[in-house]
């Protein structure tokens, strides 16, 4: 680059090469360029006359010939050139004529003179003063401590003071040196602030920085010239930024106890990204966490907390705290007050006044439930022993506002645990269990008179139990005869009072030593009031089992079940043995007098007899028999299709009803002549006008039967036995009314039967039902008994 500027000079005479000198006036003309620029040295080599024409141009440095364009020689020979342009000189003709110098150096900087000679036209002189302009150097940036800074300076920290210097080497003229912001001029080191040395310096202080200077660009230029660009250096300055803001996103409440949760906080305006922490009050989550940076945004942060509420976290502060690491005291938090609902907490107690330890019968006692629940509870229930409490004041039992109960003249029955129960939407809570005992004197665990058989000359066991609280700490044995009332010695019973039992060894010696046999226990709450009553018989053979019933009779089975009698004192086994023609098919026996008879073949007329057997012996047989019923063949499948017609049908119709005709004629008649037949002895409860006496109530021992079974009409009575009489049931079973009883010199054994056939049927098919065998024992001959 350069530039031309003329200024008028004074007058100077030229001496041309033609015959004679003609004087020119010239003027100075200023050409500038820059180091490694190009430079036009302009000359007018035009003729002044449309008639003449140029000769010849010469270029003088300090009156020195360096460059001569000669037109009267053709070729490459018409231009000559110094050694100190060699190449970088040459001559232009258009658009205007002109010495063009290029990578122009500093020693190039001189005045030059053109001389143009015409044919005709006098010689014209032109002085030109060419000017080489020396760039400064690029600037270079240093910080505060003399580092260079190429492309970022910092990061420095937001609000704090920082130093940028420009330096700026060379250059001729002396060049200015500036401090630019996006164009905006910052700070100025003009050409006339002299500073010792080649290089100048221009210093940039940026007080507090703020987040409008992160990112910002700054610039150095230096110029000293207008023929070429200034020199620049750009950097970009970084920030350490405090958080600008922090919230908890997700604020959805309430939340529960146990049910995982999803949190979103977020961060903006950090940098570098902060770092999110969770906090309930001073302790820190240990939960799951997420972080995330939005790289559009590149200074918001966002974290997830997955985390489990617990109870204790309800009413607390959540806090999502974004924490700087570059920075002191630059921690920013949100926070959220957690509602955290939880399933009830209920807990019982008993009330103020009340000791648990000394609670009697008839005392008043009261308790109380501490409900702790979010949200409220909306129901209190009370239970004891599971089962659930209904507000009651007449049997003492009274609710008050759902979370006090009192038990009004509580006794001993009312002991066990008690619990309260909360509801909420969350759920119900259950109170640990409150357990009331009650303090009360012994009872017998057994309320009736237990007969207890004591053979001669041998040791019996008697076992007295009683239910107390607290358990019992003495036991007390007396011996009531005939003759007088003895107690017991205190080494002749043992006694085991964590479970209320004592256990005495008798002996009797004679028979004055039966009788009754009385146990009191005494505990803190005092002595029993109703002592445990025991009667001592010798032991015997036991009694005949009595009132047997059959039952689920089928092809190869029953079910019998007797009434046990008098066990003889001893511990009692019970047998039932099952007898065919060809000998015996089953033999049975159990602790009860209840017995399942399997495997007894079908269609079979059995014998069976039950006893009773204890160490005395056997009691006398009950004998009665049965007969199964038949195995029912397989049913067979009717042909699908007859072939048969229309006529042949009719007369099998009609054949048919003629038949049936006639037999319902022929058990019209049968019928009649029976009831001739057994007219004197036989009375239908049907006929008779007196009330209907229920045979239960005729018969206290008769065993009724289920109440899921139909029940016919009274049957008729049988007031004597001409021959056995047999009925079949509805399987077609045989029960045969014959039952033997222990004999007895008192009185012989009365039989009577009672058979029944339900004729009531709408489809005039009698139902029949099973004969119930009935027996008059010598010994409670005013009462029947029953055997099935």
């Amino acid at each position: 680059m350069f530039a031309i500027s003329k200024s008028p000079s004074a007058t100077k005479n030229f001496t041309t090469a033609g015959s004679s000198m003609t004087p020119v006036t010239g003027r100075v003309t200023r050409v500038s360029s820059v180091v490694g620029g190009d430079a036009d040295l302009p000359c007018d080599s035009r003729p002044p006359q449309y008639n003449d024409s140029l000769l010849l141009v010469v270029w003088y440095r300090d009156d020195n010939p360096v460059y001569s364009y000669d037109t009267r020689v053709q070729g490459s020979t018409a231009h000559w050139t110094d050694d100190a342009f060699a190449e970088r000189a040459r001559w232009l003709e258009m658009p205007n004529t002109a010495l063009h110098l290029s990578n122009v150096q500093s020693r190039d900087r001189a005045t030059y003179r053109c001389r143009v000679d015409f044919e005709i036209s006098p010689t014209r002189n032109y002085r030109i003063e060419l000017d080489i302009i020396e760039l400064p150097g690029k600037p270079v940036i240093f910080d505060e401590y003399g580092k260079e800074i190429s492309d970022v300076a910092g990061p420095y920290y937001e609000g704090s003071d920082f130093i940028l210097i420009c330096s700026v080497n060379g250059g001729n003229p002396i060049p200015r040196v500036q401090w630019l912001q996006d164009e905006t001029v910052l700070a100025t080191l003009s050409v006339g602030e002299i500073q010792l040395g080649p290089i100048r310096s221009l210093t940039l202080l940026i007080k507090n920085a703020t987040r409008t200077h992160y990112a910002s660009v700054y610039t150095c230029t230096a110029d000293n010239t207008l023929l070429a660009p200034s020199q620049r250096s750009t950097i970009r300055v970084d920030l350490y930024l405090r958080p600008l803001t922090v919230e908890i996103l997700s604020r959805e409440q309430p939340l529960s106890v146990g049910r995982k949760a999803e949190l979103w906080c977020k961060s903006a305006g950090a940098r570098p990204p902060v770092t999110i922490t969770w906090w309930i009050g001073d302790k820190k989550l240990n939960s799951e966490t997420k972080q995330q940076i939005d790289i559009e945004e590149g200074n918001e942060t966002q974290s997830l907390l997955q985390w489990t509420p617990l109870k204790e976290h309800n009413g607390q502060i959540l806090a999502c705290r974004a924490e700087h690491t570059k920075f002191n005291q630059s921690t920013i938090e949100s926070r959220l007050n957690l509602n955290i609902y939880y399933i009830p907490n209920a807990r019982m107690h008993f009330g103020a006044k009340i000791n648990p330890n000394d609670i009697e019968e008839g005392d008043d006692v009261y308790f109380g439930c501490e409900v702790d629940a979010n949200p409220p509870a909306y129901k209190v229930v009370w239970e004891h022993n599971g089962v659930l409490l209904q507000n009651n004041p007449s049997n003492g039992v009274v609710l008050t506002g759902n979370t006090n109960l009192a038990l009004r003249n509580v006794s001993r029955h009312q002991v066990g645990k008690y619990t309260c129960t909360a509801s909420n939407v969350e759920g119900d809570g259950k109170s640990t269990p409150l357990h009331l005992q009650v303090v009360y004197k012994p009872l017998c665990r057994r309320k009736e008179i237990k007969l207890i058989g004591a053979p001669l000359q041998e040791p019996s066991t008697v076992e007295c139990e009683v239910d107390a609280f607290p358990p019992p700490d003495t036991f007390e044995w007396t011996l009531n005869n005939s003759a007088s009332s003895i107690k017991v010695d205190r080494d002749r019973f043992s006694i085991d009072a964590s479970v209320g039992k004592s256990v005495l060894t008798y002996v009797p010696v004679s028979e004055i030593d039966y009788g009754t046999l009385s146990c009191r226990a005494t505990n803190l709450a005092g002595q029993q009031i109703l002592p445990c009553v025991y009667t001592l018989l010798p032991s015997t053979r036991p009694d005949s089992p009595t009132n047997c019933t059959v039952y689920n009779l089928t092809h190869d089975s029953l079910d019998l079940m007797c009434l046990a009698g008098y066990e003889g004192g001893l511990q009692c086994i019970f047998v039932a043995e099952v007898w065919a023609n060809e000998g015996l098919v089953v033999n049975a026996s159990n602790w009860a007098a209840f017995w399942n008879l399997r495997r007894l073949g079908s269609k079979r007329q059995l014998k069976i007899i039950v006893y009773a057997a204890n160490a005395r012996g056997r009691s006398e047989h009950v004998v009665f028999t049965v007969e199964t019923a038949p195995r029912l063949s397989p049913r067979t499948e009717a042909q699908e299709s007859w072939e048969v017609n229309w006529v042949v049908g009719g007369v099998f119709g009609a054949a048919c009803t003629v038949a049936l005709i006639l037999c319902l004629v022929l058990i019209a008649t049968r019928l009649r002549h029976r009831s001739r037949d057994y007219e004197g002895t036989i009375q239908l409860s049907k006929n008779t006008p007196q009330k209907r006496q229920s045979p239960d109530d005729r018969n206290p021992d008769l065993i009724p039967l289920d109440k899921g079974v139909d029940r016919p009409p009274d049957p008729p009575h049988y007031t004597t036995v001409v021959k056995k009489q047999e009925a079949k049931n509805s399987n077609g079973a045989h029960i045969l009314a014959s039952a033997q009883t222990p004999s007895t010199p008192l009185s012989p054994p009365t039989y009577h039967s009672e058979s029944q056939v339900d004729r009531s049927g709408t489809n005039g098919t009698g139902r029949l039902h099973r004969e119930i065998v009935t027996t008059r024992t010598p010994l409670l001959a005013a009462h029947q008994e029953s055997c099935v």
